[in-house]
């Protein structure tokens, strides 16, 4: 096998992940969309590596976003779903992680936006003081996040331990269970909001900029963000920090908000997708992307940066507020071809764009190879000479090969957790039997569950909609067993 790896000598690539949220499959226009174009992106994906068959571990966020640092399958480790706004840090401080590889091979790292792993050691934290343990601690030279999405409080941004703008006359307290102070709350007022809750999905509580968040909180006035400028701010403190790295390798995990919920974007974008608030803020996003690359651009290091765009997990149109996502959709399919969406089994849970642009190095091309961005840790191991330690990173693969196109074999089996836990091999998927609701009516997704076993051959079905079980009995014990052989492994 080709093991794609830097000469001694060679000058190390600039890396920079770009993750978006939520964002689907169909949702770009270089991944088939007709009802939104998406330039930036396009141009992105014609100058590099487009990938066909790439997925986050996870039909949700937060346990995308932990196998991302660590290297490890999230349902192996309990506490790794979707988080409140108060969690706990729940990736090691002890443990190799992405950041920390990059940091041992010499590189200046930085996160730059969404976090959603938790912070400090426990639920209840001092907003006021240093919340931590957090980034900085699992590898990050410098950190500006907000601490879990947008829509859930604290509302904040966090520069390295410390709240943004915080004025000691005004301390915050955050509370998931029970009401703090005395601002109104979507559910007691929903006269105050600008963009109302959908009903039952919990969006309701402290009003913040004329949206209901999820949780309570008080306190911190000056310090809470405007949500129309938050994407804008992160991009701003991106570039600052390519700018003040753009004579040494540096690392940037860029987590974009986009277009997770509440879509705000910025008002020059703002009704300018024809699609509602959620194609709008995919504009947003494209830009944003753009501007990265025009920086590159103009500081003379694009040729040598080494750039990764993908999303955290599927498409989701109603997740907490009625903002014209359904109504607007206009034809356009989130998904694609993909069956589900975010929280699903089915591919459009975890199947998502993938995008690697290397200049230098990599040529353009569209590639079939299986991949998960959970094989970045151990991939990029490879291509920067570091060891991994034996219980490292345990199910991180080495596909520098496939990721720079030097090859189109990837993985040969990956397991995805959506509504149920599923195998790909060989292009046939098993999902296992589970006995949830196989439609998930607040967010109108097919979640993927059944209480028999599912069997797709994706080579000719990508969709899944040949349920192949019944016909293929030897092929289910196959998979059923190399998924439980996986579960047990250590």
């Amino acid at each position: 096998m080709l093991v794609f790896a830097l000469a001694a000598n060679a000058q190390k690539p600039n890396v920079i992940y770009i993750y978006a949220d939520d964002l689907g499959y169909g949702d770009l226009s270089c991944y088939g969309a007709e009802k939104i174009k998406t330039p930036n992106l396009d141009r992105l994906a014609a100058s590099g590596i487009r990938f066909t068959d790439a997925h986050c571990t996870s039909a949700t966020c937060t346990p995308s976003r932990y196998a991302l640092m660590i290297g490890q399958y999230p349902w192996r480790k309990q506490g790794t779903g979707v988080l409140p706004g108060d969690a706990a840090l729940i990736i090691p401080t002890d443990k190799l992680t992405l950041p920390k590889l990059f940091k041992t091979a010499g590189y200046k790292t930085a996160i730059v936006g969404k976090w959603h792993l938790g912070l400090g050691e426990a639920v209840a934290k001092d907003w006021n003081g240093a919340v931590k343990p957090g980034p900085n601690e699992v590898g990050f030279d410098y950190s500006f996040i907000f601490p879990a999405t947008a829509d859930r409080v604290p509302t904040v941004f966090l520069e390295n331990h410390k709240v943004v703008a915080l004025d000691a006359n005004d301390p915050i307290a955050v509370d998931y269970v029970k009401k703090v102070g005395d601002e109104p709350t979507g559910k007691e007022h929903p006269e105050l909001l600008k963009l109302q809750s959908s009903p039952g999905q919990g969006h309701n509580q402290t009003i913040v900029n004329g949206i209901g968040r999820i949780g309570y909180m008080s306190g911190g006035k000056m310090a809470r963000w405007v949500d129309e400028e938050v994407s804008t701010t992160f991009l701003a403190t991106a570039q600052h920090f390519i700018e003040e790295n753009k004579s040494r390798p540096f690392f940037l995990y860029f987590s974009l908000t986009e277009p997770h919920v509440p879509r705000m974007p910025a008002t020059r974008f703002k009704g300018k997708s024809g699609l509602g608030l959620r194609g709008d803020a995919i504009l947003q996003l494209d830009w944003t992307v753009g501007e990265i690359t025009k920086q590159l651009a103009a500081l003379g290091i694009e040729k040598n940066t080494l750039i990764i765009f993908t999303s955290d997990n599927g498409p989701v149109l109603d997740d907490g507020y009625q903002d014209e996502a359904v109504t607007r959709l206009n034809g356009h399919t989130p998904a694609g071809k993909l069956r589900g969406g975010k929280y699903s089994a089915f591919e459009g849970g975890t199947r998502v764009p993938f995008i690697l642009s290397w200049k230098s190095q990599v040529k353009p091309q569209v590639s079939k190879a299986l991949v998960s961005q959970m094989d970045l840790l151990a991939s990029f191991a490879a291509l920067l000479g570091q060891k991994v330690a034996a219980g490292e990173a345990p199910d991180s693969e080495n596909l520098i090969d496939a990721l720079t196109g030097k090859s189109q074999k990837g993985r040969s089996v990956l397991v995805q957790q959506g509504g149920a836990l599923s195998v790909v091999k060989d292009g046939w998927k098993y999902i296992s039997p589970s006995n949830g609701p196989a439609f998930m009516k607040l967010v109108a997704i097919e979640s993927g569950s059944l209480e028999s076993p599912q069997l797709y051959n994706l080579n000719e079905d990508i969709a899944e909609q040949h349920n192949l079980a019944v016909k293929y009995p030897e092929k289910v014990k196959e998979l059923s067993t190399i998924l439980q052989q996986i579960k047990e492994k250590k």
